[in-house]
């Protein structure tokens, strides 16, 4: 049974102008999210989703107290868990816009409007990260997370690798010894392409909005810059990197290191899920 039917009349209930049956649906990590066409309910997968979901509505709302320009969703009702009958759920609102093709960054005037267009969303999470009522309100990276990330990979990952993608990973998994802990922007976390919302004025791209927050966090903005490069390719990173106001010299390095975790990660939630097609997408070049 699918989502549709097992939440059917809780999507009715919170969803009334709109038909459960045609209602799309994605599945992120956290969530599975059902969307309308003004709202869209977040339905946690785990029972640890549902309990950070008072967390994830704080940095929402910390968000959208800020100007950065762009739509992020907005927290609308959440519910159900505890003593109710009802699965736990989110409902926010719906940012319009689509994906942006990568074939569109062909065309250069529209690279350096995409390129401007982040390096300016990137400046305002850099701003937002110094302001206090968001440091408060949005979680700070871990210490030492990327060495535990390394040891999870090796523990669980390696056996399944050959021994030339143990090789691999273990060099790509070394690099996260150097990186350095630091909080000091937010981080969206996986800003690639998918949750990122364009919208088309006079042929010309516009950052219309961000989704997909759940890992948002007080870090290191080589993170979402690596994802900007493994979305939209090393040209357009460049672009970005040239724009802005970022003039860190160990910056370079960092992406590099996080953006090689990547294939890694992927392969690592997806173990965990139980996800075989991802899992092997994820360790295609480890075998």
């Amino acid at each position: 049974m699918n989502i549709r039917t097992t939440h059917h009349a809780l999507l009715s209930r919170l969803l009334p102008d709109d038909r459960p049956d045609d209602l799309a649906v994605r599945q992120g990590q956290f969530h599975d999210v059902v969307i309308g066409s003004e709202r869209v309910v977040c339905l946690p997968r785990t029972q640890a989703a549902a309990d950070r979901l008072p967390e994830r509505v704080a940095a929402l709302r910390a968000l959208a107290g800020l100007d950065l320009g762009i739509r992020t969703p907005e927290p609308l009702v959440q519910g159900g868990g505890d003593d109710t009958d009802e699965a736990p759920f989110l409902v926010l609102s719906r940012i319009p816009g689509e994906p942006l093709d990568a074939d569109a960054l062909n065309d250069a005037h529209v690279a350096g409007t995409v390129a401007a267009q982040c390096a300016t969303l990137l400046d305002g999470l850099a701003r937002a990260g110094t302001d206090d009522s968001v440091r408060a309100a949005v979680p700070h990276a871990s210490q030492g997370r990327w060495q535990r990330f390394a040891q999870e990979v090796r523990a669980e990952l390696f056996a399944l690798m050959s021994g030339t993608g143990r090789l691999r990973a273990e060099r790509e998994l070394t690099a996260l010894d150097r990186l350095p802990h630091l909080t000091r922007a937010v981080v969206h976390g996986d800003l690639g392409g998918a949750n990122v919302l364009w919208e088309w004025d006079h042929g010309l791209p516009r950052l219309a909005g961000v989704l997909d927050w759940d890992d948002v966090s007080l870090g290191d903005p080589a993170e979402d810059l690596a994802a900007i490069g493994a979305g939209y390719g090393h040209d357009l990173l460049e672009r970005v990197l040239a724009l802005g106001s970022r003039s860190d010299d160990g910056l370079a390095t960092r992406i590099a290191a996080i953006r090689g975790t990547f294939a890694l990660q992927q392969a690592l939630y997806a173990l965990r899920d139980g996800d075989e097609e991802e899992l092997a997408d994820g360790l295609t070049g480890y075998r």
